[in-house]
């Protein structure tokens, strides 16, 4: 089973830079959606033989999330549960047989870390969704089948210093805080097991995020924070992790996990 997540930073900016050629060419039998950046109705996508979700953010033209399955899900969830932390759009939960599949669009702690108090708050809360789900605890207090999980998105986040070109200017800084990088690795500790860094352990200049300033992409001067994580039982059956950084279109390139479910 081939999954993708991109952050798109705009589906309608998108949709006009091969957005579906790039679509068909990855070929996922899951496709996850962040910053789609659009409200219900604004934009209508022929996908044959994928079903579509969505979740969108109460202001227009901000956050959001969306994800395209083959499989038709068993259960959707468009938030964590909590009417305040659910009002950006920012979580589709997918519910398939065997696992539960989560995209997620990590809110930014801002510049000088002006935000820092919700990105915490929202970190408790996400770890707890995901452990309820994995555990078969839904947001309302129903309970479901455990079940894995497979999570994606932009979480806003590199965790180690591997993970950004220039670690030593940007410590502290949104995105490399002490704060975040915690938070990323108690959701770790939770019992899941990052994706790519089990594949490649030791890789460096694999990012999936530029700055459109400064050349960035043309210096490879990125930041990986475009994450799959799986639960830690799943970790046997990954089989690719994938960054496609050939593929443009967005400030961030799709990133991908190929894996016996």
């Amino acid at each position: 089973m081939r999954l993708v997540s991109w952050n798109v930073n705009g589906l309608r900016a998108v949709l006009k830079k091969d957005f579906l050629e790039t679509f068909a060419a990855l070929d996922a039998d899951v496709f996850a959606l962040q910053e789609t950046k659009c409200q219900a109705g604004q934009v209508e996508l022929d996908l044959p033989g994928y079903h579509q979700h969505w979740s969108y953010a109460e202001k227009k033209g901000y956050s959001g999330t969306a994800v395209f399955s083959r499989e038709e899900p068993l259960r959707v969830l468009h938030g964590l549960g909590n009417d305040y932390l659910d009002q950006e759009g920012r979580v589709v939960a997918l519910e398939f047989e065997a696992f539960w599949f989560v995209d997620v669009y990590t809110p930014n702690a801002q510049n000088e870390l002006a935000r820092i108090a919700h990105r915490m708050e929202w970190d408790d809360a996400f770890r707890d969704f995901v452990k309820g789900l994995e555990e078969g605890t839904l947001p309302d207090d129903t309970t479901t089948s455990p079940k894995p999980v497979v999570m994606c998105g932009d979480f806003n986040v590199a965790h180690q210093e591997i993970d950004l070109k220039n670690p030593g200017p940007n410590r502290g800084n949104a995105g490399f805080s002490d704060e975040e990088r915690g938070k990323f690795t108690e959701l770790l500790d939770a019992g899941f097991t990052d994706t790519f860094r089990l594949l490649h352990p030791d890789v460096t200049g694999a990012y999936s995020w530029w700055s459109y300033r400064f050349k960035a992409r043309q210096n490879n001067a990125g930041w990986r924070i475009d994450y799959f994580l799986v639960s830690d039982e799943l970790a046997g059956a990954v089989e690719a992790a994938s960054i496609y950084s050939e593929v443009f279109g967005s400030d961030h390139c799709p990133v991908g996990l190929d894996i016996a479910l």
